[in-house]
C-alpha cells in the first residue's frame, strides 16, 4: 500500500464520489463530459488532491479520490462541484437554459478502504458498460 504525507500526518484516505446533475437530466454529453475532466484536474492539482479514476456518464459522474483527511473529502466535493458548475454553465450556454443549477445539492462519498483499489478502478472504468 501507498501513503501520503504533510507536514503532520501520513495518510491513505480514497473515497468513490458519485453525483448528479439537476433532475439526473442527461447534460453531460457533446464536449461537457470532456470539459468537466479538465476542470476536474485543474482542482484537484490546485487543492494537492488526487483522481485516481474518472469517469463521467450522461447523467452521473463517478471519482474515485485520495484526499487529505485534513482537507476533507466534503471540501474537495463543494470545490469541484462549485468550479465545474461555474465554467461548464459559462461556456456552454445551453445547460443555463435546461437546468436552474448544474449540480443537485448531494452526493455519495463511501471509503475504499476495505476493497482493493484495483477492484474500484476497474468498477468506475466499467461503467460505460453498465
Amino acid at each position: 500500500m501507498e501513503y501520503k504525507s504533510n507536514n503532520n500526518i501520513v495518510y491513505s484516505c480514497k473515497y468513490h464520489v458519485v453525483w448528479c446533475p439537476k433532475y439526473r437530466r442527461r447534460v453531460l454529453v457533446d464536449g461537457v463530459d470532456e470539459r468537466f475532466k479538465q476542470i476536474a484536474q485543474e482542482v484537484a492539482q490546485e487543492l494537492h488532491f488526487e483522481i485516481i479514476e474518472m469517469e463521467i456518464m450522461p447523467d452521473h459522474v463517478h471519482m474515485l479520490l485520495e484526499v487529505d483527511p485534513q482537507f476533507g473529502i466534503h471540501k474537495a466535493v463543494k470545490r469541484l462541484k462549485g468550479r465545474s458548475s461555474h465554467d461548464l454553465r459559462k461556456e456552454f450556454p445551453w445547460l443555463n437554459k435546461r437546468l436552474p443549477t448544474l449540480w443537485t445539492n448531494s452526493y455519495f462519498v463511501s471509503t475504499v478502504g476495505g476493497a482493493p483499489l484495483s477492484i474500484m478502478k476497474q468498477y468506475i472504468e466499467n461503467q460505460k458498460n453498465v
